[in-house]
């Protein structure tokens, strides 16, 4: 049966840990800032609310941040 849950995990230290959900309900990346799930929204199928707070994830500053270091990041790979 399922539990109609959504569970993310890290990778810490070399073993896996459930990411605890923030204050507002969401789970936010450690790894991609600004990728927001709320997974109450998606165990509902309310995809309207789950593109809704991704694209306010899209619209943080720290998303803003993350993506202006990208090109940077890309040079220094090449």
């Amino acid at each position: 049966m399922l539990d109609e849950a959504i569970d993310w995990f890290v990778l810490r230290q070399s073993q896996y840990q459930r990411l605890p959900l923030s204050p507002d309900g969401y789970y936010r990346s450690e790894v991609f800032p600004g990728l927001w799930l709320d997974p109450a929204a998606l165990t509902r199928f309310d995809l309207a609310t789950v593109l809704q707070v991704l694209q306010e994830g899209l619209a943080s500053p720290e998303h803003a941040a993350f993506a202006a270091r990208l090109p940077q990041a890309a040079s220094a790979n090449r």
